[in-house]
């Protein structure tokens, strides 16, 4: 039993269960919906089966946490919200065949070693075996006891690395919206050069295309790391909506699209009538925009090496499938062991859930609400360019 405490402290400690942090309903604001917007939290009771877990589910896990969310995050009745949340578990629901599989050996244990060595019937009464020329099938402890921290390691470090990946993505993005801002603020303040006059229409819609080519590059960044049977439509969409027709195919047209939009946005910047070293400044941001493009495409394209990966996969799935007949003697004092199948079925649904959060955050950009900050970024940079800049406090 000390042995199956342990278990369950591993697969239950802050370090792995934080992996994904509860869902919720509520998506970031933007000035307009999006063609693509999704629903952020759970499936809900209308969705399709296949979208309450595995790949079908990793669009409500897109969560983006405000004030409110945070209360409830923390809120004393958190422990018993999850368990009893349990059964709906997306990646719980994920792992059926791996649990059945340990709870089949550990029930065929059960039923086998009670025909071979004796069993105890309802009313009390010991009965001999059935099968008395087969023996018990069981295992000594102290080979798991010796290759649980191994086990333990390989997933700590698998997890470790899985979050790693989410938080360098979800930080690129963090850069893309600030440096958006930045751009689009820099243009607008410092749009005129040597006191010449401003035409307030041209102003505007020279501003407006930078404002545009901003939205288009980010917009294009998350097609880029999206799935095409997501995100291709919508994308054709929303780009002839707010483009202009020969802008937006041409973009669309791109082998490397987000190249394109960046490089659009680069001859709106030089088309801004300031002093070369203020357009170098607001060109910095490309730069940036370069460099977490190109991290971004070396996580979809680089996992955590496969070998890493399998080992631990193939290591975790042997140390369960062979648990319960190194369980088994230690139920003993149940009526025919028989509680080591329930104890089985939870040890391999938690420690078979570190290993799949951690294959789930591998790839980050399917449960990042990137939609979300493109609305956020283009509303942003909307607004921005809409305020009044130099030459036309008065």
């Amino acid at each position: 039993m000390k042995f199956l405490s342990a278990l369950l402290l591993l697969a239950l400690s802050p370090t792995q269960t934080a992996a994904f942090a509860p869902a919720n309903n509520h998506a970031v604001v933007s000035a307009a919906p999006s063609a693509t917007s999704l629903q952020m939290g759970p499936p809900t009771p209308e969705s399709l089966l296949t979208e309450t877990y595995g790949e079908g589910s990793r669009k409500y896990r897109r969560t983006v946490y405000t004030h409110n969310e945070w209360v409830k995050h923390r809120s004393s009745d958190r422990f018993i919200r999850n368990i009893s949340s349990m059964i709906n578990s997306g990646v719980y629901k994920s792992l059926g065949r791996e649990v059945f599989a340990t709870t089949a050996i550990a029930t065929f244990l059960v039923v086998f070693n009670a025909l071979t060595g004796g069993y105890t019937d309802f009313d009390g009464v010991q009965h001999e075996a059935i099968i008395s020329s087969l023996p018990q099938l069981t295992l000594p402890l102290t080979p798991f006891t010796l290759l649980s921290p191994s086990l333990g390691l390989l997933l700590v470090f698998r997890t470790n690395s899985s979050y790693g990946r989410w938080d360098e993505a979800r930080k690129f993005w963090g850069l893309n919206i600030n440096h958006t801002r930045d751009l689009n603020r820099m243009a607008t303040a410092w749009y005129g050069h040597d006191g010449i006059p401003v035409d307030p229409t041209l102003r505007a819609e020279h501003l407006r295309q930078v404002s545009l080519m901003t939205w288009a590059f980010v917009r294009s960044m998350k097609r880029h790391l999206s799935p095409p049977a997501e995100d291709e439509e919508a994308y054709v969409a929303e780009l002839n909506a707010r483009l202009a027709p020969e802008q937006a195919q041409a973009m669309i047209d791109a082998a490397h699209r987000p190249n394109r939009a960046l490089y659009d946005l680069s001859v709106a910047i030089d088309r801004l009538p300031m002093h070369f070293m203020r357009k170098n400044e607001i060109n910095k941001n490309l730069s940036i925009f370069e460099d977490t493009l190109g991290g971004s495409e070396r996580l979809l394209s680089s996992p955590v090496p496969l070998f890493y990966s399998r080992h631990t996969a193939r290591f975790l799935s042997t140390w369960l499938l062979l648990l319960p007949f190194a369980m088994y003697e230690p139920f003993k004092g149940s009526w025919n062991h028989v509680m080591e199948i329930p104890a089985i079925a939870l040890a391999s649904l938690f420690l078979f859930g570190i290993e799949e959060l951690a294959t789930q955050l591998e790839e980050p950009f399917t449960i990042l609400p990137m939609q979300g900050f493109c609305d956020k970024i283009g509303a942003n940079c909307d607004e921005i360019v809409g305020w009044r800049g130099q030459g036309l406090d008065e």
